[in-house]
């Protein structure tokens, strides 16, 4: 009964941090659209609703759509899911961006459901979305090639820093609770695939790093490729 009662209060106080968290990203797209962003293009009602679905849809798709990488434990699957979601904020502003990465990980979620215990479907909104949020912002402060490359630098250094602080503090102390697995399996898995990685901090060095650098990098080329192809596709006006 006691274990039970354990249970719950740490699923409950996961939940609630996994709310204010939310919250505290989206009131930070509101104040980036408000004090940094410039430019912006309208789309309201029925329009805004549908671009912004058909993103976080095709961001859905791609996020079960998993690619194992061989310098990190099976648990670090990279997908291409920021990549949609990073172009629905690009054109249509961060809020946009947060509102796609959010339904992305529903849909996710409702097609395949969880196997990290919503530990690792939080960690992919809130990393993702600090990819997108500040790629997004510095974008649409003064749009241009040249900021968009920049925003998209600064996002990704941003995911690689707040993820990997968030791994190491948080994300991957919270997994092991939640599962009642030890640190030191999971710590072991990354040992398997390579033996520098000992504890939680060579864990986060040799693999958390280099995944959301090479994330970064993939969806930033990738977004530069078709933004302006897309943009004439969807946004003729």
């Amino acid at each position: 009964m006691n274990k039970l009662w354990e249970n719950a209060k740490d699923n409950l106080s996961f939940l609630l941090v996994c709310v204010l968290v939310f919250a505290a990203i989206f009131l930070l797209a509101k104040l980036f659209e408000k004090f940094a962003v410039h430019g912006q293009r309208k789309a309201q009602g029925a329009r805004y609703v549908a671009y912004v679905g058909m993103f976080s849809a095709i961001a859905g798709v791609l996020m079960l759509l998993e690619i194992p990488l061989f310098f990190a434990p099976s648990f670090y699957k990279m997908d291409l899911s920021e990549l949609p979601v990073l172009l629905c904020a690009f054109y249509l502003g961060p809020v946009s961006g947060v509102t796609a990465e959010f339904i992305k990980v529903c849909i996710k979620l409702l097609l395949k459901g969880t196997t990290t215990a919503f530990v690792g479907d939080f960690a992919n909104f809130v990393v993702g979305c600090m990819f997108v949020l500040p790629a997004s912002a510095i974008y649409h402060a003064h749009k241009s090639k040249r900021n968009s490359i920049i925003g998209m630098i600064v996002g990704t250094l941003c995911m690689t820093v707040v993820g990997s602080i968030f791994n190491a503090y948080y994300l991957i102390p919270k997994f092991a609770q939640l599962f009642g697995m030890p640190i030191d399996v999971i710590v072991s898995m990354g040992t398997a695939v390579n033996q520098r990685i000992v504890s939680v901090p060579t864990l986060v060095l040799y693999a958390v790093v280099p995944f959301n650098l090479l994330k970064g990098a993939v969806d930033s080329l990738l977004t530069f490729l078709l933004y302006k192809r897309l943009e004439k596709l969807f946004f003729k006006e």
